[in-house]
């Protein structure tokens, strides 16, 4: 080997450093505010879950008993059954409406597609908060168009904010606000496909049914099992809808009534900082294990090995 080879090994190596440095560089702004604002009060909630404090002996560590108490607690099991629940009618429901909603949305070619694709969207561009105190004025009764509308005719407006009649009532305000948002990415998905494969289906003689469902469904396969794992998510993580409408829900949620509402009561209203740091970490091991197993089992329609 020459010198002027080692010279240029030399220099390459160099060079390869510092373009490695100036990467590191352009990612250290973000690096910082990821430990800062995520790993480090990850690691310190996870201190806190391994502690009990009691008034009579202060804190003390307990290791993994919170855990075990956290997974044979009623109220955090009937929280997650709960959410499970939900996740059985919400998901499919979600799914076939945004699904749906783009395979009409994909047909259509004329101007009308713009603005209903962009109707669609809308309730997931209006915040959670304003969406649920929406819909909370108009289930109730007595201020909500239903009242007047049943007042016309002398009669009771019925309560769709009561215990038999909430879990509808909640299924429909997540329906509404994330149907829009999940057909965002089924559309982009069917946009991508080649339409050559649309042409040699009709040379085959496929109608539009055939088309959208032999065709188009199977080919975006792996974007519906990103969507379903968003959905299963997020339904797990179910928190803002209840909390917003138990003001106006007369009873019917309490503060058990998801995990996360859970942890929210004993943090701020019972000041169990440690047992709602151990129900946190608990339920994010559900969600990972629950997204794991789901991501698993879907692999092949995922594209993943």
């Amino acid at each position: 080997m020459t010198t002027a080879t080692l010279v240029a090994g030399a220099r390459h190596r160099r060079r390869d450093l510092k373009r490695a440095w100036f990467g590191w560089l352009y990612v250290l702004p973000f690096l910082i505010v990821f430990v800062l604002f995520l790993v480090i009060p990850l690691g310190y909630a996870f201190w806190m879950s391994l502690f009990r404090s009691t008034l009579a002996g202060g804190e003390h560590f307990a290791g993994l008993a919170n855990y075990v108490q956290a997974f044979t607690d009623p109220l955090f099991l009937g929280g997650l059954g709960r959410v499970a629940l939900y996740g059985i009618v919400m998901i499919p429901l979600q799914m076939l409406v945004a699904l749906c909603a783009a395979l009409v949305l994909d047909t259509l070619a004329t101007k009308l597609a713009s603005l209903t694709r962009l109707l669609i969207f809308v309730p997931y561009s209006i915040p959670i908060v304003i969406g649920a105190l929406m819909w909370s004025f108009l289930y109730s009764p007595r201020f909500g168009p239903a009242g007047s509308l049943f007042g016309l005719f002398g009669w009771d407006a019925p309560s769709l904010l009561g215990p038999d009649t909430i879990f509808g009532a909640l299924v429909n305000v997540v329906t509404w606000q994330w149907s829009g948002y999940y057909m965002i990415i089924i559309y982009a998905a069917l946009r991508s496909i080649d339409p050559a494969v649309y042409e040699a289906a009709r040379i085959d003689g496929a109608n539009g049914w055939q088309m959208a469902w032999r065709i188009k469904v199977p080919m975006i396969s792996s974007s519906m099992v990103m969507v379903l794992t968003f959905a299963l998510i997020g339904t797990l993580q179910f928190f803002t809808e209840p909390v917003v409408l138990r003001s106006v829900a007369q009873g019917s949620i309490d503060a058990s009534y998801t995990p996360n509402m859970y942890v929210f009561a004993l943090a701020f209203n019972y000041s169990q900082f440690n047992y709602a740091s151990t129900i946190a970490f608990s339920l994010g091991l559900v969600v990972f294990i629950g997204s794991f197993l789901f991501l698993f089992l879907t692999r092949k329609q995922s594209g993943l090995k």
